[in-house]
C-alpha cells in the first residue's frame, strides 16, 4: 500500500507510539487507546459516553471529552486540555502521539443522486455515494416512472446534504442530463445544515454537458465539476466523485454540525463518515488476509453490508438498508419480510398477533433487550430477516456495468460481470464479519454464528468473525496514517474469530451423506466425522489454533472444486472450532408443516449448542 501524505508526514515528524481515537456516532461516541506494546500495537482501553450533537448540548466535542474522560480515569492518564486532546505526548507522559476521528452524529451523510437511465448512470452514481458512506436517500432518473412536479417535490421535501449528479457518457448526448439539472434548479434545494448556504451539487457526467450544466445550476447551487463516473460504456470511474463527496463532506456537512468545527482542530486528519471508515477497514482486511471479505453492521435504524471481491480486491461495494434495523425500523423488517418470513425461525408455536406485538413494542421502547429466552429466539429470528433482506439488496447493487455492448479489450471479452451480473461469489467468500448490537452483543458467540449462516448461507470455506466492540471505524481512519497499526489491533483486538465453516453445495435428501472430513490438529490428532444431509454440527478447534482437514463431499456437492471433488484446507480455529454445514442447495428450505419445522430447528439448536441445556429441553417438551 503507497504512502498516503499523512503517513509519510508523521513518519518523518515523530514516531507514532499512541493513539487516540474517537467515534462519534449518532447516540453513542466511542473513544479507544491504542499503544505500542514491545514490538506490537494493542488495544488499551475503550471508554463510551453519549453523543452531545442535539440540544441541549449541541457541541459534539463534550460527547467526545466524556468518552475520553473515561479513558483517563481507567489509564490514570491526562489525555485533554482547554483546548483538546492534547498531541504530541508530553515528557510527563500526558497526552498521545495522533488523534483521529470519524463521525456519523446527526444522520451521516445523506444524499440523493441522479442519472439518466437508472440502471445504467443512477446505479453508478449509488456505488460512487454508497462507497463514500453516504446515505442515498433517493435516485433520480428519467425513467424512473415518476413526473417532473413529483421529482421536484421529492427534492424539495427530502433536503439532502448535497446531490451527485451524472448521465451520459464523454461526447454523447447533452439532452438527457441537462432536464435533470434543470429539475434540480426547479426544486431550489436547501441543504439539512446550514441555513443561508448553498446546496453542493457535485456533477459528475458528460464532460460535454459541462457549459450547460453550469449555466443551469452555479446560481442556484454550490457546484463542483469531477470526472465522469461513466466515461464510456464499458468504464467506471468512482474514486474523484468519491473524493469530492469527502470533501464536501467536511466543508459542509461538518462544518454546520454543532461542535464539529472544535473537533476538527483537535485531528491533523480529516474527519471520516463512519461508514466510509469501516468500508476502508473491511478493504484492508480483504488485501491483509488475501480473501474476499463480506462485512455486515446490524443497527436500530439501518443495516450496511460491504463486500471485497475480485482477483486485487478492487471490487468494493457498500450498500445501506436505511429501513432495516433492530429498534426503530424493527416493523419495516416485519413489513418487508413477512411475519411468515420470521416465524419460520422462531423454534416454538406462538400466535402471529403476539409476534406483530412484540415488534411493535421494540419499535416503541427500541432501547429495551430480551428479558427472557424467547425474546432472544424471536429478536434473533428477527435479525435473520434483517440480515437476509439487507444482502438482498446489496447484492442487487453489487453488480457489473449494465448496457454493455462489448468490452474493449481481448482480457475482458468474456468477462460476464460487464452485463450486470452479481460481484458477490459465495463460493469465493473468504471471510464473513459481523457487528452490530444483535450479533457482538449475543449472550453465546454461537448465536452470532447460526444467525450468520442462516441469513447468508456461505458456501464451500468460509472463515467466521465478529467485531466485538465495533473498533472498525477507527481502525478504517487510522489505517491512512499508519497501516500497521491499524492491521495489528484488527486482527488481535478487533476481531474475535468464531471459527471455520464448511458448506457443500447440492441437492440432497434427508439422511443422505453430504461429507466424509478428516481433521489432524497441530498436536497429532486425528478425528474423522460423517456429516448427512440437512444436518449442522461443530468439531473443536480453538481460537489461534489450526488444523489440515481434509474434505470429501458427496457426489452431488461442490465445496468449490465441483461436484464430488475433495479438498485439502487449513481450517482457523474460533470460538466454535469447525463448523459442518450440510443444510446442502442455497438457499436451503425449511419444511413447510409448523411441527416439522419447529423439530428441525430445535435439533440445530441443540447439535449447535446455540441456547441453554434447559431452553433446548423445554422447547423439546412443547413440541
Amino acid at each position: 500500500m503507497s504512502e498516503t501524505k499523512h503517513e509519510a508526514k508523521f513518519q518523518l515528524d515523530r514516531e507514532i507510539n499512541s493513539i487516540l481515537a474517537t467515534d462519534c456516532g449518532s447516540t453513542t461516541t466511542k473513544a479507544i487507546l491504542i499503544e505500542k506494546v514491545g514490538d506490537e500495537y494493542r488495544l488499551i482501553h475503550r471508554g463510551e459516553a453519549p453523543t452531545t450533537v442535539e440540544a441541549p448540548f449541541e457541541d459534539v466535542t463534550a460527547g467526545a471529552r466524556n468518552a475520553i474522560r473515561e479513558l483517563e480515569e481507567l489509564t490514570g492518564k491526562k489525555f485533554l486540555s482547554d483546548e483538546g486532546v492534547i498531541t504530541p505526548r508530553q515528557p510527563d507522559g500526558s497526552g498521545v502521539d495522533i488523534f483521529l476521528s470519524t463521525s456519523s452524529a446527526g444522520g451521516g451523510l445523506q444524499m440523493m443522486v441522479a442519472g439518466v437511465i437508472k440502471i445504467m448512470t443512477a446505479e453508478s452514481a449509488q456505488r460512487a455515494a454508497l462507497g463514500a458512506g453516504a446515505i442515498v436517500m433517493d435516485t433520480i432518473s428519467i425513467d424512473d416512472g415518476r413526473l417532473p412536479h413529483q421529482k421536484i417535490q421529492r427534492i424539495r421535501h427530502l433536503r439532502p446534504d448535497m446531490i451527485l449528479l451524472s448521465g451520459g457518457i464523454d461526447g454523447g448526448t447533452i439532452t438527457h442530463v441537462a432536464q435533470i439539472a434543470e429539475l434540480i434548479s426547479a426544486a431550489e434545494p436547501k441543504p439539512r445544515l446550514g441555513i443561508g448556504f448553498k446546496l453542493p451539487v457535485i456533477y459528475a457526467g458528460n464532460t460535454a454537458a459541462r457549459k450547460y450544466i453550469k449555466d443551469i445550476l452555479s446560481e442556484k447551487t454550490d457546484l463542483r465539476e469531477v470526472d465522469n463516473l461513466r466515461p464510456v460504456l464499458e468504464k467506471e470511474v468512482l474514486g474523484p466523485a468519491r473524493e469530492e463527496i469527502h470533501n464536501l463532506f467536511m466543508e459542509h456537512v461538518m462544518a454546520q454540525a454543532p461542535g464539529y468545527n472544535k473537533l476538527m482542530k483537535w485531528t491533523p486528519v480529516p474527519i471520516m463518515p463512519t461508514p466510509g471508515a469501516v468500508g476502508l477497514g473491511m478493504q484492508n482486511a480483504a488485501r491483509e488476509h488475501n480473501m474476499s471479505v463480506i462485512g455486515v453492521d446490524i443497527g436500530g435504524a439501518t443495516t450496511d453490508v460491504f463486500s471485497v471481491f475480485g482477483d486485487d480486491f478492487e471490487l468494493f461495494n457498500r450498500t445501506v438498508s436505511a429501513n432495516l434495523g433492530m429498534s426503530y425500523s424493527i416493523c419495516n423488517v416485519l413489513l418487508e419480510a413477512g411475519v411468515a418470513n420470521i416465524m419460520r425461525w422462531v423454534p416454538f408455536d406462538i400466535d402471529e398477533g403476539d409476534l406483530r406485538n412484540r415488534i411493535r413494542n421494540k419499535m416503541v421502547r427500541p432501547t429495551t433487550v430480551p428479558q427472557t429466552q424467547d425474546d432472544l429466539i424471536i429478536e434473533q429470528a428477527i435479525s435473520r430477516e434483517a440480515l437476509r433482506l439487507a444482502f438482498e439488496h446489496h447484492k442487487s447493487l453489487a453488480v457489473g456495468l449494465r448496457g454493455i455492448q462489448q468490452a474493449r479489450d481481448a482480457g475482458s471479452a468474456f468477462d460476464q460481470t460487464l452485463t450486470g451480473q452479481s460481484h458477490i461469489d459465495l463460493m469465493k467468500l473468504g471471510m464473513l464479519i459481523g457487528s452490530g448490537g444483535v450479533l457482538s452483543h449475543a449472550p453465546r458467540r454461537v448465536q452470532s454464528v447460526i444467525m450468520m449462516l442462516d441469513a447468508f448461507q456461505p458456501e464451500g470455506v468460509t472463515q467466521l468473525a465478529v467485531d466485538s466492540i465495533f473498533m472498525m471505524p477507527q481502525l478504517g481512519v487510522l489505517s491512512t496514517v499508519h497501516p500497521k497499526a491499524s492491521a495489528q489491533v484488527f486482527d488481535r483486538d478487533c476481531l474475535i474469530r468464531l471459527g471455520t465453516a464448511i458448506a457443500p453445495v447440492g441437492p440432497g435428501r434427508e439422511g443422505q451423506e453430504t461429507m466424509r472430513v478428516k481433521v489432524t490438529y497441530a498436536d497429532g490428532k486425528v478425528v474423522e466425522e460423517t456429516s448427512t444431509f440437512g444436518t449442522i454440527k461443530a468439531l473443536p478447534l480453538a481460537v489461534g489454533e489450526t488444523a489440515e482437514v481434509e474434505i470429501h463431499p458427496g457426489r452431488s456437492f461442490d465445496i468449490g472444486h465441483g461436484a464430488g471433488h475433495r479438498a485439502t484446507i487449513t481450517a482457523k480455529g474460533g470460538t466454535d472450532g469447525i463448523i459442518l454445514d450440510s443444510r446442502g442447495r442455497r438457499p436451503f428450505s425449511l419444511p413447510d408443516d409448523k411441527a416439522t419445522r419447529i423439530k428441525k430447528l430445535v435439533g440445530w439448536f441443540d447439535s449447535m449448542n446455540v441456547y441453554p441445556p434447559e431452553t433446548i429441553a423445554r422447547l423439546k417438551k412443547a413440541n
